[in-house]
């Protein structure tokens, strides 16, 4: 059973999809045959502007796990070789300086139901019942309900999207290296895994809609400028 079909989903699918579409008939008259595109722009970044509560946290947390960072690698260093022991002992100083270690996913939890219905909206022919006029809008000739294959041949958009989101997630790799302290003493494989995991989004883009994609490289874009900004403001 496919879940959009579900009533409460179905409904809150189908009013994201009036909103997109009254952001199109908003942007049309003076951005064109881009207005589709752009609707997904401006939903992204108010989408963004709600989470920048939640962003600010988490760069607080980011500077505080900073603040104690020598202290983990001291305790990294005495307890290397009883992990358990290493457990309870970051646990208490976690604690003791209320530092939660999984503080600051919050923005990426919670943009995940909306960055789900924008890949719902442009992978449906219907939405709640009728039929969705949004996949009738394009980009450069590139469906926005295509992905990079289904795209052929106009497929210059999507490289051009995919090329700005690796870059823009490279940026961001290196602006948090440059933040975050390094462990002197890494967990094996874990700086090639660091290295390669944040591409894995990379390659969602452009397996999914390409209105997805703009979704991600709009949002990864507004988080390297945001915390480059907050981290500076609050550091």
């Amino acid at each position: 059973m496919n879940p959009f079909d579900l009533p409460p989903v179905a409904a809150a699918l189908d009013g994201l999809y009036h909103l997109v579409m009254a952001l199109i008939t908003t942007l049309e008259p003076w951005a064109g045959a881009s207005a589709a595109a752009l609707a997904i722009v401006t939903l992204t970044a108010a989408v963004r502007l709600v989470l920048l509560p939640v962003a600010i946290s988490q760069v607080r947390a980011e500077i505080q796990r900073r603040r104690i960072a020598p202290r983990v690698e001291a305790l990294r260093t005495r307890h290397r070789s009883d992990r358990e022991a290493l457990t309870r002992a970051l646990g208490r100083l976690y604690t003791s300086e209320r530092v939660s270690p999984v503080a600051g996913i919050g923005p990426t939890l919670l943009q995940v139901p909306v960055l789900a219905g924008v890949y719902a909206l442009f992978s449906h022919a219907t939405i709640a019942g009728h039929a969705n006029a949004l996949l009738a809008h394009t980009v450069f000739g590139a469906a926005l309900g295509a992905n990079l294959v289904a795209g052929l041949p106009h497929v210059a958009a999507f490289v051009v999207i995919l090329l700005l989101l690796a870059g823009v997630v490279e940026l961001t790799r290196r602006a948090n290296l440059r933040f975050a302290p390094q462990p002197a003493t890494p967990v094996p494989g874990a700086a090639a895994l660091a290295r390669v995991l944040p591409f894995v989004t990379v390659v969602f883009a452009a397996l999914a809609p390409f209105a997805a994609a703009l979704y991600l490289v709009t949002s990864a874009a507004w988080t390297l400028g945001e915390r480059a900004i907050l981290r500076r403001r609050l550091a």
